[in-house]
């Protein structure tokens, strides 16, 4: 025996030493738990014996479990965030005894293991290492476990990326419960109350990431505060972007946060709400969608880039002031559409050419930009809504920027306003982001109306000829049906001025007639017309 206590003390890999006799049936059971421990709780991932310490990758793990558990971002655990973390991996309350023992365990061995009566980092990481000391590997490793980690003590694929079937044509969104945890998860980080977040403040948030996840363009993205600093409503906004264009992406992060074990939810995809087809959308004529995503088209310098900072509030001072790295081609902002909030996502359309893919194409609303001061800007525009849209199902909207400057006509065959009443557009809509205050919310508030009911643009763009309302549309285009319109509004101003003569009596039993002979027509013409369709 003493000479394999020599090999296990010489050889730190050896981890246990069984004295065990098959023939006497003595400790054949210890060989099978040591066996099963090596392999299910193995000490080498987390503990170094030369340095008699965690190793570092154990360490990082374990820090993140700390602060996820460390609910109100204080830095310590206090009874209520160890029952937490206890609950959350094994189930079983502390009884208040317990917790009392273990902190005077803590306290007797860490200088700085308690602070105000409650469990810091240091002293969380000491109980863990006496955890391993003392050959308790299963109590770390089923902490890891139930926080995410592997072997390798890296996040595994099944925690980061949780199956999740998003059908063509579905968006995705965040639902309720996990706005109410990123808010949360705000107000845990915002120490000074001020509904922004400092730089330091934001990589507090993400410190428990192995990677930042937000460059410096998410500043150009969502809404700031004059110190640049992320709001709220910007934060918000920026966590909505990233589950509606890369929801994987989103559900990765949400892991790194622990999202489904601060919520005590089944994986991190119930944050997730998909959305039906659009084309049900379109049949019913309403939706229950929050997120709708419109393209901006437009030719070169005719103001796409000022055109979103003007959406986040920045006039085009405060946009020729900012840094080019916060430069993005994604701008995020809720706006009011009759009493509820909708986040509308401007995306400018890079491509200079009039040959766009079908994720180009693909948006609940087009908005297409021209300079009014520069005479071959609308052409480029004309050109994409002739080509891809004419007959597409998505609403356009027609911006003609620059306004504060001296317009110009246009090189093109048809002018703007021209154009529009031809391909049946609204009429282009006058917008300049030369202001001395915030830019107007106008336009934003059109797109994101006609982004959450596209039926009631999409019916100027209907030529089938075969439905009620094309029919109705071609019975009021009649040359002969105007001419008959002129004479009726003569004949009724002429029978109009001789009733202001009449006695009051007769005045109202000739106005009840015509009421009468007025709604028993149209419903004669109504009645024709869906007899007809």
């Amino acid at each position: 025996m003493e000479m394999i206590q020599s090999v296990m003390n010489q050889y730190s890999e050896v981890e246990a030493i069984v004295e065990c006799s098959a023939r006497a049936l003595r400790n054949i059971s210890e060989v099978f738990f040591y066996a099963q421990k090596a392999v299910l709780h193995p000490s080498g991932p987390l503990y170094c014996p030369e340095e008699k310490q965690l190793k570092p990758e154990c360490v990082r793990a374990l820090t993140r479990v700390f602060r996820i558990c460390d609910l109100d971002n204080d830095g310590l655990l206090n009874d209520t965030e160890l029952n937490f973390f206890q609950r959350t991996c094994y189930r079983i309350p502390l009884a208040p005894s317990t917790v009392e023992d273990v902190k005077n365990v803590v306290r007797r061995n860490v200088q700085n293991g308690i602070g105000g009566n409650s469990l810091t980092l240091e002293g969380f990481l000491f109980l863990h290492t006496l955890f391993v000391q003392r050959g308790r590997h299963e109590t770390t490793w089923t902490a890891l476990r139930k926080f995410g980690y592997n072997d390798n003590l890296e996040l595994s694929n099944d925690f980061l990326y949780p199956p999740l079937k998003v059908p063509m044509d579905c968006t995705t969104e965040l639902n309720h419960y996990a706005y109410l945890f990123l808010q949360a998860l705000f107000e845990k980080h915002d120490r000074n109350r001020d509904q922004a977040l400092r730089p330091e403040q934001l990589h507090s948030i993400f410190a428990i990431f192995p990677f930042m996840p937000w460059g410096p363009d998410v500043l150009g993205t969502v809404t700031t505060n004059d110190n640049g600093w992320i709001t709220q409503q910007g934060f918000l906004a920026q966590w909505t972007l990233t589950a509606y264009l890369d929801v994987y992406r989103c559900l990765e992060y949400l892991g790194h946060l622990g999202y489904h074990l601060v919520t005590d939810s089944p994986t991190q995809a119930s944050a997730i709400t998909v959305t039906r087809k659009k084309k049900i959308d379109l049949q019913k004529k309403q939706t229950q969608r929050n997120v709708f995503l419109c393209n901006l088209f437009g030719f070169k310098g005719v103001g796409k880039s000022a055109f979103l900072q003007a959406f986040l509030g920045k006039n085009l001072i405060k946009y020729l002031q900012m840094k080019e790295e916060m430069g993005s081609h994604y701008a995020i902002n809720t706006v009011p559409v009759y009493g509820q909030d909708k986040y509308l996502l401007l995306h400018e359309i890079g491509t200079e050419s009039e040959f766009l893919s079908s994720r180009d194409l693909h948006c609940d609303v087009a908005c297409f930009l021209y300079d009014t001061s520069n005479p071959i800007s609308f052409e480029h525009c004309a050109n994409i809504i002739r080509q891809h849209f004419v007959d597409s199902q998505v609403p356009c909207v027609v911006v003609a920027t620059k306004s504060d400057l001296q317009e110009v006509k246009q090189y093109y065959c048809l002018q703007p306003s021209a154009f529009c009443r031809k391909y049946r557009l609204p009429l282009p809509v006058v917008y300049s982001c030369q202001t001395t205050g915030t830019p107007s919310t106008d336009i934003f508030l059109k797109l994101a109306t006609v982004a959450v009911y596209p039926h009631s643009q999409l019916d100027c763009l209907c030529n089938c000829n075969k439905c009620t309302l094309c029919t109705c549309q071609n019975i009021l285009r009649l040359g002969a049906l105007r001419d008959l319109r002129a004479r009726l509004l003569a004949a009724l101003q002429i029978r109009n001025d001789r009733l202001a003569n009449t006695h009051p009596s007769s005045l109202w039993l000739r106005a009840t007639l015509g009421a009468a002979l007025c709604a028993i027509l149209s419903f004669g013409v109504i009645r024709i017309l869906l007899r007809r369709s």
